[in-house]
């Protein structure tokens, strides 16, 4: 079972990229999240809270943009 999932992850080597990436970006976007409202609210002008929004930000416009734009470029 094992070996088969990972020979099919072989068989799409960008897709696999992608899916993983986007597990990792989710993972650290919840710890960061979950870290940032243990610290309490921001204080000052909450560089910490503008980064997490900006990296949020991007990951949504890659999946939402980029991505179909590559697949669309990939199947045309």
């Amino acid at each position: 079972m094992v070996a088969d999932l990972a020979a099919r992850l072989r068989g799409y080597p960008l897709a696999t990229i992608l899916e993983l990436g986007s597990v990792a970006v989710c993972v650290l976007l919840f710890l960061g999240t979950l870290a940032l409202l243990a610290s309490g609210p921001p204080a000052g002008r909450g560089d910490p809270w503008l980064a997490l929004i900006a990296i949020g930000s991007t990951f949504v416009v890659f999946w939402t943009a980029l991505v179909p734009l590559y697949e669309r470029y990939l199947y045309s």
